[in-house]
């Protein structure tokens, strides 16, 4: 895997002094990257909204809660769609690191100015996380009544102006002003709240964001330590491996130490950091190289008219390889799928070869880096009883991370069709404000359905597949209109 990666980088992105750091404004980014978080974030709105129950299908779910009582099974191997979303999202954080420090290595920032902002953006992210959970109705009162509703909207409208970018200077001083009270208000209701009787509890916090905080930190520490050494940061990951595998061992020594370390004294920390986090990095890692791909190439990928026929047919094929792979995992035809999945990478290979695409182009180098990793997750998929995103195993960490390459390059080449330049852009609406997207649904469109009545509408269509299906899609649909009305108007949240 290191030598793969690294020579995928070394020949097309990597020189002494990294002329691809060049600063590149953002409305030139690829919009590719945000079309891949918004389709992520939308459809982990769209997974925690459908019914839950037995009117639908087990794929409908993350494979190791299946239906009907949805109940933890590690036993089961296998992924579904839903098991994609998490690090389709945690791919694209990756790749935006790099881009999101390009100004500040033509700053020559130094490590302590980066840690900072690093630094202060896992706290953000932490205290999101804990007041976005402690805030959602059901966890201030068993039974929530108008009262929680209303807070939990008066939640959002202070993590509106916690996390709102503003950019008009003449205003600065009214929106810091904003962000401080914003902030006070919403430590007090986390002091003041009962909290359904147990009052508030570093342990109460979202888990997701938790994760992603972890990620943020320490994904961008080992990137600027590494930005000049990509041996150095895909070899990382070995002793990462190292410790996770030597931490199952009786006599761990050292390394399970280092695993199992939680707590100072009588301080507990694990619900804010556990070593077990790191094994995201398998995917945050992979997406910082894309990061630097895009900031290499820079939408400079477009082929000649006459090639749009084969560019449709690359970014087709790409999405059949995440159909294919996710459909064959599930019903474990493993060795149907690695055939399908060899067949599929072939022609998507002499497609990219006859549309022209030169040896050191966006597309071909997203295309070995995703090939060689899906297949080699593919290889790993028996270790560890089959592919599981809980708990998760390296198979899996291989293949979602292949097929993010593969869904960059569908987006990538669809975003060159008028059709398909609308979805990408619509979806990248979406992604340019995921805190948002993520938020609406519990603490905005909830409270607001619990208190016209609209929820008992909602309800009503569990009765089968197809309404309990569009259910999901209705209240997505919601979601991401609000997501895509505030980005439009420049309303960002950012950590």
């Amino acid at each position: 895997m290191v030598i793969f990666l690294i020579s995928i980088y070394k020949k097309g992105v990597a020189v002494k002094r990294h002329p691809f750091f060049k600063f590149i404004p953002m409305h030139q980014r690829n919009i590719s990257l945000d079309a891949l978080r918004g389709f992520a974030i939308l459809s982990m709105v769209l997974s925690g909204s459908i019914a839950f129950g037995d009117v639908l299908p087990a794929w409908m779910y993350h494979a190791q809660v299946p239906p009907p009582d949805h109940m933890f099974n590690e036993n089961i191997a296998g992924i579904t769609w839903v098991d994609l979303v998490f690090p389709f999202f945690l791919f694209s954080m990756g790749a935006a690191i790099p881009m999101a420090l390009n100004k500040q290595v033509q700053n020559n920032r130094s490590f302590l100015h980066i840690f900072w902002i690093a630094a202060r953006r896992f706290l953000l992210l932490a205290f999101f996380a804990l007041f976005l959970e402690h805030m959602k109705p059901w966890e201030q009162a068993a039974q929530p009544a108008a009262k929680e509703y209303l807070l939990s909207i008066a939640a959002y409208g202070l993590l509106f102006f916690q996390l709102y970018q503003n950019k008009n200077e003449r205003k600065r001083k009214l929106f810091a002003g904003l962000k401080i009270v914003a902030f006070i208000g919403g430590l007090a209701l986390l002091y003041f709240l009962p909290f359904s009787g147990n009052g508030f509890k570093f342990t109460n916090s979202d888990i997701i964001i938790i994760v992603l905080a972890n990620m943020a930190f320490v994904g961008t520490l080992i990137w600027w330590l590494t930005k000049t050494n990509v041996w150095l940061r895909v070899g990382l990951l070995l002793f990462i491996m190292a410790v996770f595998l030597a931490s199952k061992e009786v006599n761990g020594g050292w390394a399970k130490a280092l695993y199992q370390f939680s707590h100072v004294g009588s301080f507990k920390f694990d619900w804010l950091y556990q070593f077990y986090f790191l094994k995201y990095l398998f995917i945050i890692i992979p997406g910082t190289i894309a990061g630097e791909c895009f900031l290499k190439f820079n939408n400079s990928d477009a082929s000649p008219a006459k090639m749009h026929f084969n560019e449709l047919l690359i970014g087709l094929l790409s999405f059949a390889l995440v159909i294919t792979n996710t459909i064959f995992l599930f019903t474990r035809e493993l060795l149907l799928n690695l055939a399908a999945t060899a067949l599929l990478i072939s022609i998507v290979y002499v497609l990219i070869k006859k549309s022209g695409k030169k040896k050191h182009s966006l597309v071909t180098h997203f295309f070995k880096a995703g090939a060689f990793l899906l297949i080699l997750g593919l290889f790993f998929e028996a270790y560890e009883g089959g592919i599981k995103k809980d708990h998760s195993t390296y198979s899996y960490y291989f293949v979602t991370s292949g097929l993010a390459f593969f869904i960059l390059i569908a987006f990538n080449s669809l975003a060159q069709f008028k059709i398909g330049t609308v979805i990408c852009n619509y979806l990248s609406l979406n992604g340019r404000n995921p805190m948002l997207a993520y938020v609406t649904g519990s603490l905005l469109l909830l409270p607001v359905m619990q208190l016209t009545g609209m929820t008992a509408v909602f309800d009503s269509m569990n009765s089968n597949a197809w309404l309990g299906f569009l259910k999901g899609v209705l209240f997505t649909g919601i979601v991401s209109l609000v997501t895509v009305f505030c980005t439009k108007r420049g309303w960002f949240w950012k950590t």
